[in-house]
C-alpha cells in the first residue's frame, strides 16, 4: 500500500502526478504556469483529468539563472497553501532538493517531497520524517543540482540505480519517514545519457521487484527526444510509449505534463493486464 497525504493507493492503482512549474524558464512550458492564475488553472485542469498528485516546482532542473532558497520558497510555499485550501484530498508534492524549502512547503501543507537530485541535501529526509511527509528517492548519478551529464559511465547502470535508491529509501525509513510513503525513481536523464535511460526503462522490473513503489518521470525528456530525433514539443508519442512499457513493468506513479493522454494509456495497460474492467463491453454480446 502506498499512502500519501489522505490518500491510499493499492498495488494496481496507477497514480498520475501532474507537473506544475512555478518557473519562468522551464524546458517544456517556458513559464506558462509561472503566474498564480495560470498555475491554478493548470491545477484545476489536471485534477479534472485524473491527476491524484500535483507536483509543484520552483526551480527548473537544467542550468540557468541562480535561484536562491528564499526565492524558491516565494515561488512555491504560498501556492502550496492555496492548492491545499482548494483541494483537501489532492496529494501535493514539491520538487526540491533543499531542506529549507522542504520546511516551508510542509508547513504550508505539502504531503510529498520529490527529491530529484538523489539526496544531495541529507537534511531533506529529516524534514519529511518530522512532518510525516512522503519522500521520492531518486538516482541522479552523483550529479550536482541543475547540471547536465557529461561523459557519464556506469559498469551497470541498473545496479547503480538500485544501490543508490534503495540506500536512500532505507536511510529515510531509518530516520522516521513512513515506509508506505517512500518511492524510488530511476531518474531518467539525471546523470545519464540516452542509452542509460533506455536501459533503465528496459530493466525497470528489477526496481519494481524490490517492493518499493517506483515513480517514473518520463514526460518529454531528452532521452525520448534523442531516441526519436524529435524536439520538445514533438515527444508525446515517445513519452506515451515509454509510459506503457513502464506500466507493464510495474511502475506506480507517473510524473507528466499531459494528464488526459497518460490516463488513457495507463487505463489501457491496466485493462490488458486484467486489473481494470473495460469502461464499456458491448461488442459481440448482442
Amino acid at each position: 500500500m502506498l499512502r500519501l497525504g489522505t490518500r491510499e493507493f493499492g498495488e494496481h492503482d496507477p497514480v498520475i502526478m501532474a507537473i506544475v512549474n512555478r518557473t519562468p524558464d522551464s524546458f517544456y512550458d517556458r513559464g506558462a504556469t509561472f503566474t498564480d492564475e495560470a498555475a491554478l488553472t493548470r491545477v484545476d485542469q489536471a485534477v479534472s483529468e485524473g491527476a491524484a498528485i500535483i507536483d509543484i516546482g520552483g526551480v527548473k532542473a537544467g542550468p540557468g539563472e541562480e535561484v536562491s532558497a528564499k526565492e524558491e520558497i516565494r515561488r512555491t510555499a504560498a501556492f502550496v497553501a492555496e492548492v491545499r485550501a482548494r483541494y483537501r484530498h489532492v496529494v501535493i508534492s514539491v520538487d526540491t532538493w533543499r531542506h529549507e524549502v522542504a520546511e516551508a512547503v510542509c508547513e504550508a501543507g505539502a504531503d510529498l517531497l520529490n527529491d530529484a537530485w538523489g539526496g544531495v541535501d541529507p537534511r531533506l529526509a529529516k524534514v519529511a520524517a518530522r512532518f510525516g511527509a512522503g519522500l521520492v528517492c531518486t538516482h541522479a548519478g552523483g550529479a550536482e543540482p541543475r547540471t547536465r551529464p557529461h561523459r557519464v559511465e556506469y559498469e551497470d547502470v541498473m545496479a547503480d540505480i538500485l544501490r543508490v535508491t534503495i540506500g536512500l529509501a532505507e536511510r529515510a525509513a531509518g530516520l522516521g519517514v513512513r515506509r508506505d510513503g517512500i518511492l524510488i525513481d530511476p531518474g531518467h536523464d539525471f546523470g545519464k545519457n540516452t542509452r542509460h535511460s533506455l536501459e533503465a526503462t528496459r530493466r525497470l522490473g528489477e526496481m519494481t521487484s524490490t517492493g518499493w513503489p517506483v515513480l517514473v518521470s518520463l514526460s518529454n525528456k531528452d532521452f525520448v527526444g534523442e531516441t526519436l530525433d524529435r524536439p520538445v514539443k514533438e515527444r508525446l508519442i515517445g513519452t506515451l510509449a515509454t509510459t506503457a512499457v513502464s506500466a507493464w513493468l510495474g511502475a506506480r506513479v507517473y510524473r507528466v505534463h499531459e494528464v488526459a493522454e497518460t490516463k488513457q494509456v495507463l487505463d489501457m495497460v491496466a485493462s490488458i493486464a486484467g486489473h481494470r474492467a473495460p469502461s464499456v463491453a458491448r461488442r459481440g454480446l448482442a
